[in-house]
């Protein structure tokens, strides 16, 4: 049993214990009961719970949540609308978000699922330098897709790269 001070008050009766607990107007509680004994302290119980809830609402605010942006095209995507599309994924990447890029097929477009499988090993290679394949490219039903997230450090190593590029040039 551990006392309301925090000490170590040793193996105590059930009723000692609960009147340890009463005199000091706390309530008694089972902390570990799979232990031998079972372990026992004396705590004011309802502040107990409002601390734990406190820490875990803090907890919960210090989590860092991954949202999934995606883009979607098709295989008779032309370039320049993929170029948009790899910017718009590029920007999500860089801020931290995964991308998802799926290519849907209509009609007889399943037949070259060798068309798509190529856009996305382009669009993966473009933007190989800030993010890493999460999910390499797979098929459900007609739409092939890909996941990408954000390499670790990934943009900031660019970032280093041109700056040390930038200040070689002038210094020569």
């Amino acid at each position: 049993m551990i006392g309301p001070d925090g000490g170590n008050l040793g193996v105590v009766p059930i009723r000692q214990a609960l009147q340890i607990a009463s005199d000091a107007e706390l309530d008694l509680v089972e902390v570990s009961p799979g232990a031998t004994p079972p372990v026992c302290r004396v705590m004011d119980f309802g502040k107990f719970i409002y601390e734990k809830t406190k820490k875990e609402r803090e907890a919960r605010k210090s989590q860092t949540k991954i949202e999934v942006k995606e883009i979607r095209l098709r295989p008779k995507t032309n370039e320049a609308h993929r170029g948009f599309k790899v910017d718009d994924a590029r920007r999500w990447l860089n801020q931290g978000h995964k991308v998802r890029v799926t290519i849907k097929f209509r009609g007889r477009e399943m037949d070259y699922p060798e068309i798509a499988l190529e856009d996305l090993k382009e669009i993966a290679t473009d933007l190989s330098d800030i993010s890493m394949i999460e999910v390499p490219p797979q098929m459900e039903g007609r739409t092939m897709l890909v996941v990408l997230a954000p390499s670790k450090g990934g943009a900031k190593k660019k970032e280093k790269t041109e700056k040390a590029e930038v200040q070689a040039e002038t210094k020569t």
